[in-house]
């Protein structure tokens, strides 16, 4: 059993985002608390272009943590239309508070691309399957 906050209700990739659907095809998208947790403290995210056309698994954006760079693979082909700004200035809120503060961008895009993605339970098994 893992220790990690999984919400139910959001959707999961292997390299560790989750995404929720906000919108009939507008999705938030995020890192895990596991992803969090294991990438260190949080120094600085590139966040991606807004309007920017992204297909799924692109190299999105990246995290810079006191250890190393990070990159975030986009789980759903379409248009970016928001970014989180706080993490301009506070980033490591990712570390806090990754699943609602700490939220990355928000895409317009494929609802077949999020219904793919693994569920929490899924996901949690995934975890277990890693750790094993």
């Amino acid at each position: 059993m893992t220790n990690y906050n999984i919400p139910e209700g959001l959707k999961f990739t292997k390299t560790h985002e989750w995404v929720e659907k906000i919108a009939d095809n507008t999705f938030k998208i995020g890192i895990s608390e596991f992803a969090a947790k294991s990438i260190g403290d949080v120094t600085f995210v590139e966040l991606p272009e807004i309007d920017s056309d992204v297909d799924k698994e692109d190299a999105i954006c990246t995290i810079e943590t006191v250890k190393s760079s990070e990159d975030i693979f986009n789980p759903i082909e379409g248009t970016v239309v928001a970014v989180n700004e706080t993490l301009e200035d506070t980033p490591e809120i990712i570390n806090s508070d990754s699943y609602d503060e700490g939220w990355i961008f928000e895409i317009k895009g494929s609802v077949e691309d999020f219904e793919a993605l693994m569920s929490a339970k899924e996901y949690e098994k995934f975890l277990e399957e890693q750790e094993g």
